[in-house]
C-alpha cells in the first residue's frame, strides 16, 4: 500500500509499505477514504516530537471502510463506514471507563518512555513517534485499528466524509477546550491561534453561549474565516494584544483565554527571537508566547483552556501572575471518544458543518506538497484532506 513516511525535518515521502495485518484477535482493518493533515503533525514536520524513526507512517486524522476484523470483534463489521479517534483506547481501564479515554493505561506501548519524560504515561497516538507507541499513521491507504469495537464509530451513509471526518480530532478537540473551560451564556472568550482547531473552538463557544468570542492571529485568511464565524478578530502584528482585550471587555479581561497554538508560537521582535533560537538549540522545547498572553489578559478567576499541543518545559511562563489571579487551567490531549455522540448528534441536526474549515483536497500521493504549503501558511491553506 501507499503511505505517508517521515524521513526528518521537512522531509515526509509517499512510499509504497507492507499492507498492515490483524495482529491482535481484537483488531480490525480499516480502509482509509479520508484522512487529513493535522497542525499537531506540523510539529513531527518541524522536528520537534522526539523518538520519531525514519520510515515511521504518519497521520492521525482518519476514517473509511471496514475490511476486515479479528475473531474477537464483535460489534465492529465489515463493511462499516467508520470514523476513527486519534487516541487509541482500550474501553477497560480506569480512565475508558471514566471518560478518559486520552489517559488509556492500556495502550501505550512504550509506556516507559512516558513515565520518564511525564511520570505516567498517556493512551498510544496513532503516527505520533515511539514516545505515544510507535503505532502507524493514518495517512495511508489501510490502517491496523486495536480495539476495534471501542475504536471503531460508525457514522451515518447520509453524512460525507468531510462532514464527520473531523470527529477523529480537531472538532473535539476545540469543542473540549470550551466545554471543559465551563463556557457558558454571556461569557466572552478570547481565541488565540485561528488555526483549525481555533475555529472550531471558536464555533464550540457559540454552540454553548458564549455572547462574544474574540480570535487572535495574523494570517489574513484565518482571520477572516473566524470573522465569518461571528467572531470579533485582532492581528497580534498589529496590536498589543493583552491591552486590546482590556479594551474590548471594559477593563475586566475575557471570561475564558483559549491558547490554540501551542508549542510552535510566533512572536515579533526580540522575544520572539529569543524563544525560535532557545527551542532551535534545544535549550527549550516549547515557544509559549499565547500561553503568556493568555495568562495575562485573562480576567481575575477566569480559566485559560490549553488544547494546544506543548512537548515539556516552558520558558518564562508568569506562573505568579496566573497565582495571584486565581485563574483555573484546563488542559489535555482531548478523550474523544467522550465527544463522539453529542457532536454527532450537532452535525447531524445542522448546528454545525465541520467541513467549513477546508481550503484543500488532494490525493495522498500530493501529501509532501500539502504538508509544505500548510507549513508555510501559502495558498490560504487553513485545512488539508488527503484522499488515498
Amino acid at each position: 500500500m501507499k503511505a505517508v513516511c517521515w524521513y526528518g525535518k521537512h522531509d515526509v515521502r509517499v512510499e509504497e509499505v507492507p499492507d498492515p495485518i490483524i495482529l491482535n484477535q481484537r483488531d480490525a482493518i480499516v480502509k482509509v477514504t479520508s484522512t487529513a493533515i493535522c497542525g499537531s503533525d506540523l510539529h513531527l514536520y518541524d522536528g520537534y516530537i522526539p523518538t520519531m524513526k525514519k520510515g515511521d507512517i504518519v497521520g492521525h486524522e482518519f476514517m473509511g471502510i471496514v475490511v476486515q476484523v479479528g475473531a474477537s470483534v464483535n460489534e465492529t463489521k465489515i463493511d462499516d463506514r467508520v470514523i476513527v479517534p486519534f487516541v487509541i483506547a482500550c474501553g477497560e481501564c480506569y480512565y475508558c471507563k471514566n471518560g478518559m479515554s486520552a489517559m488509556c493505561d492500556n495502550t501505550n506501548t512504550n509506556s516507559w518512555a512516558a513515565e520518564a519524560l511525564y511520570g505516567f504515561s498517556s493512551a498510544g497516538y496513532y503516527g505520533y513517534s515511539h514516545l505515544f507507541g510507535g503505532y502507524a499513521g493514518g495517512q495511508a491507504q489501510y490502517v491496523r485499528v486495536p480495539f476495534a469495537d471501542f475504536n471503531c464509530f460508525k457514522v451515518p451513509d447520509q453524512l460525507t466524509d468531510e462532514q464527520v471526518l473531523f470527529l477523529t480530532d480537531i472538532f473535539p478537540t476545540g469543542y473540549a477546550a470550551i466545554e471543559e473551560a465551563g463556557v457558558k451564556a454571556g461569557d466572552v472568550v478570547a481565541v488565540w491561534g485561528c488555526g483549525p482547531v481555533g475555529q472550531f473552538a471558536i464555533r464550540s463557544a457559540f454552540l454553548k453561549g458564549a455572547d462574544a468570542v474574540i480570535a487572535i492571529d495574523r494570517i489574513p485568511e484565518r482571520l477572516q474565516m473566524a470573522s465569518l464565524s461571528g467572531a470579533s478578530t485582532i492581528n497580534y502584528q498589529d496590536s498589543d494584544v493583552v491591552e486590546i482585550l482590556k479594551y474590548m471587555t471594559g477593563g475586566r479581561g475575557p471570561d475564558v483565554c483559549v491558547d490554540a497554538v501551542g508549542m510552535e508560537a510566533h512572536q515579533s521582535g526580540l522575544p520572539g527571537i529569543y524563544d525560535y533560537v532557545k527551542q532551535q538549540m534545544r535549550l527549550s522545547t516549547d515557544r509559549a508566547h499565547a500561553l503568556r498572553e493568555a495568562i495575562q489578559a485573562c480576567r481575575k478567576g477566569g480559566t485559560v483552556s490549553f488544547p494546544g499541543v506543548y512537548a515539556g518545559f516552558l520558558d518564562k511562563v508568569n506562573f505568579g501572575a496566573a497565582f495571584g489571579k486565581g485563574l483555573k487551567f484546563t488542559m489535555g490531549q482531548t478523550n474523544v471518544h467522550h465527544y463522539l455522540r453529542p457532536l454527532l448528534e450537532y452535525i447531524e441536526q445542522e448546528k454545525i458543518d465541520p467541513s467549513f474549515v477546508i481550503t484543500h483536497k488532494m490525493g495522498l500521493e500530493d501529501a509532501p506538497i500539502g504538508y509544505a504549503i500548510f507549513q508555510k501558511k501559502q495558498d490560504n491553506c487553513i485545512k488539508i484532506v488527503l484522499k488515498p
